[in-house]
């Protein structure tokens, strides 16, 4: 059985849930409620040390850190989240990370609170995340314009259309100004149209 440590409004448990039912694979869900402190858990913590989510557990593994594990699903499982061209497969991780490691991690609820409690106010949590999150989409938006088709890689979804998908979401509920994002709302409603993608939203796995 594989095990999915999740928290349903996490965005690199989100891109996990959006891997697994591409692959069409049966997995179990673990719910980890953030807001109540049960990353922080001692039970949770053997599983991963950093107290995040979400923990994959699959081929007798506990593997940790989303895009490691998508990567992972892509050799292992031959998942098709990367393409087999090592130039293709250098754009995609390029796409990945400039959501998942440049605009995501600092728009973390953890992150967010802290400047706002360290400037004493004077920057608003929801204020950091409007800015980082419209300069990480908007450079997105251009870096779109090489080599995208149907989805942000050619016409086969791939490891940075898992990652747009979340943040696209996390942007929309940020109230983040889309409008001058055309190319990436295309590629977002297309991958909004898989049932495997709308079987992943955050609504649709809810405690």
């Amino acid at each position: 059985m594989i095990r999915l440590h999740d928290y349903w409004r996490s965005s690199a448990a989100y891109r996990l849930r959006i891997a697994l039912n591409l692959m069409g694979v049966a997995y179990e869900q673990v719910a980890v409620n953030l807001l109540a402190g049960a990353h922080k858990t001692p039970a949770h913590l053997a599983l991963n040390p950093q107290g995040l989510v979400p923990v994959l557990e699959i081929d007798g593994l506990v593997m940790t850190q989303s895009l490691a594990i998508i990567e992972y699903l892509d050799e292992v499982h031959a998942a098709g989240f990367l393409p087999e061209h090592p130039a293709g497969r250098a754009r995609v991780r390029a796409l990945s990370y400039a959501i998942a490691m440049e605009t995501a991690p600092i728009c973390n609820l953890s992150v967010r609170t802290f400047v706002e409690q360290e400037s004493g106010g004077k920057i608003s949590a929801d204020a950091w995340q409007l800015r980082f999150i419209t300069r990480g989409l908007a450079a997105f938006e251009t870096m779109l314009a090489t080599g995208a088709g149907d989805y942000c890689y050619g016409d086969r979804v791939s490891m940075a259309d898992i990652c747009l998908v979340p943040q696209l979401y996390n942007a929309r509920r940020a109230g983040v100004d889309l409008s001058a994002m055309p190319q990436l709302c295309a590629i977002d409603a297309r991958l909004a149209a898989l049932p495997a993608v709308a079987a992943a939203l955050p609504e649709n796995n809810a405690p």
